[in-house]
């Protein structure tokens, strides 16, 4: 059989809807108002001594109205990627926020009332609740957190014009920047990922005026994007902190990924404490590419000149090939995603920038965003996405509740994923100093996976704290510059434009304290791929039961089935174990 080939393409969303004015798009309105009404008037049957079954049908029936609002959302919030200039999808991602939380606050007695309910009673339901119970559990563990009906309907709504519309406005900003860019004596209008293609430039030149384009751009509006910020991280503290009462403002996220907080403590004391690897790592690099020392401009520099490039077909094909090594399985689910016309790979003006992978729910193959331009690093970040489509898929047994990994987990199969490849890239390149490099940008990856995201998580505490005593923007980018001469010390030169990089973050904006899951995925890999090295076929089961457990387990408990203690500071030591054991190998070739 002939190997199908592939060629970039945007995606189709003909599954969920055929355009803005499919009649299917208000009748769907209008079927999720009729499930919302019938699930409305269940209301007087919660009661203590509800029965089981009739407890059960209560979640189907949301799990059936929730099923369709991911349908409306994901148009909505696909086309608004594919195209953040398009204003139809501007209006459709307002007119679903305005009604989901219209939808949310009708519903959410259940919520409430679960919250509230004895633990005998609660007991006697978890027990009969099946793959709904880990869902269930996650819910009662907000009860400290949870203020009336009244309040909760007011945050609701609040959200829709407040931190949604502000992340929404930082999006709708940030998407339409033109960066310019000399380029062999033309000057070149980019987006922000053809931009950010040059700092892995061979040339220093070219690499410096890339950046300095970038935060020229994003600098000129750090007044607004700044006080974008400063309101989203007000409104955090003025619900979490003042009203439910978590500890910190990053509790609150914690808590969405049910890890305790020391254990985020000690990943962040951890990685701290192992900075030192990276130092080594940049200082050889900066031998590598003849420099006295690295700057800030350096950082992913490549190791030779050689800019090898892998056309879309290749890197599809490499890709599949990495996965269909580990496991067939994986090869054909990544298949199915392309088949299906889920990936969006071209690289356009007003496209949202960077990559990612969107599920909306057990029934649907997920749909994958890139940039792709035919960089190593692209072939990566498309096993990365694939990854997370086959973390979707394993677990599509699970309901729309349990599918999905907590964030630190969802990291699992994507970070595997490129580690797949890279194994694959290793063992098929014959030039040396291909090889060199390859093994030079997985620990550049290592470095922006781990430590930038855990100096970014260091910096959103910094700046939560700062905003609630009147920081200025000028002063949240001192100290953002700060926070990066401690993570390079005297290993990297950092020059002041790179104050601003902040700004850039759209993780800080849209979902506070989300970085540090990447940091905690890698890591957690680095220790799963080093037992795969170790056990071989016997490490294989262990691997797919996490996957295809999706959120239906708490992450503590679903690694310690694994034999993996992530509350302890060994457990995360051993991550950077590995990661010294690549620098001592590079330091020997």
């Amino acid at each position: 059989m002939t190997e199908k080939t592939y060629t970039q393409s945007p995606w189709s969303l003909k599954e969920l809807f055929d355009s803005f004015e499919d009649p299917k798009m208000n009748q769907a309105y209008a079927d999720l108002e009729a499930m919302v009404s019938a699930f409305e008037a269940q209301r007087d049957v919660l009661q203590p001594d509800i029965s089981a079954e009739k407890f059960l049908e209560l979640i189907k029936m949301q799990e059936a109205y929730t099923t369709l609002a991911y349908r409306v959302y994901g148009f909505a919030s696909l086309s608004f990627a594919a195209d953040t200039q398009d204003q139809k999808a501007q209006i459709a991602m307002a007119r679903f926020q305005q009604f989901a939380a219209e939808m949310g606050n009708r519903t959410l007695f259940f919520s409430l009332w679960w919250k509230a309910l004895d633990d005998a009673n609660a007991q006697r339901l978890l027990d009969a609740s099946g793959d709904y119970r880990y869902w269930l559990v996650q819910m009662r563990n907000f009860k400290p957190y949870t203020l009336t009906e009244a309040e909760e309907k007011i945050i609701n709504i609040k959200d829709v014009t407040g931190s949604n519309a502000l992340e929404m406005l930082y999006d709708s900003i940030t998407n339409r920047y033109v960066f310019k860019l000399e380029i062999d004596g033309e000057v070149k209008e980019m987006t922000r990922g053809e931009l950010m293609s040059h700092v892995r430039s061979a040339d220093p030149d070219l690499r410096a005026r890339a950046y300095q384009e970038l935060y020229r751009v994003y600098g000129e509006d750090a007044p607004i994007l700044g006080q974008i910020y400063q309101n989203i991280a007000r409104d955090w503290k003025n619900e979490n902190v003042n009203m439910r009462k978590y500890k910190s403002p990053i509790s609150v996220r914690n808590t969405v990924n049910d890890l305790p907080d020391e254990v985020i403590e000690t990943l962040m004391e951890v990685s701290r404490k192992n900075i030192g690897i990276f130092h080594r790592f940049f200082r050889l690099k900066a031998q590598k590419i003849g420099m006295e020392k690295l700057r800030r401009y350096d950082v992913y520099a490549p190791v030779s000149e050689l800019d090898k490039r892998f056309s879309y077909d290749e890197a599809t094909a490499m890709t599949f090939e990495s996965f269909e090594r580990f496991d067939p399985k994986f090869a054909e689910l990544a298949r199915k995603v392309f088949d299906q016309g889920h990936v969006d790979s071209e690289v356009r003006k007003g496209k949202m920038g960077g990559a990612f992978c969107s599920t909306l729910g057990p029934e649907l193959s997920p749909w994958v965003m890139l940039n792709y331009q035919g960089k190593a690093d692209d072939v990566g970040t498309m096993a990365h996405e694939l990854g997370h489509a086959i973390h979707s898929l394993m677990a599509d047994e699970h309901s729309i509740f349990t599918q999905h990994a907590c964030l630190p987990l969802a990291e699992t199969a994507s970070t595997f994923g490129e580690m797949m490849l890279t194994d694959l890239m290793l063992e098929r390149e014959t030039d040396e100093a291909v090889r060199q490099d390859i093994l030079f940008a997985q620990l550049d990856d290592a470095f922006a996976t781990i430590i930038r995201q855990i100096y970014f998580a260091i910096f959103e505490k910094e700046a939560h704290e700062m905003i609630i005593n009147d920081a200025s923007v000028d002063e949240l980018s001192e100290a953002y510059l700060a926070n990066l001469k401690e993570e390079f010390g005297d290993a990297v030169e950092v020059s002041d434009e790179f104050k601003y990089e902040w700004v850039s973050i759209p993780h800080i904006y849209g979902t506070p304290f989300y970085v540090y899951a990447y940091a905690f995925g890698q890591l957690l890999v680095f220790a799963l791929y080093k037992r795969y090295q170790e056990e071989g076929e016997s490490f294989k089961p262990k691997y797919m039961r996490i996957l295809s457990a999706g959120g239906s387990i708490a992450p503590i408990d679903l690694l310690n089935e694994a034999g993996m203690d992530v509350t302890t500071a060994e457990f995360w030591q051993g991550g950077f174990d590995v990661i010294a054991g690549l620098v001592d190998k590079l330091e020997q070739i």
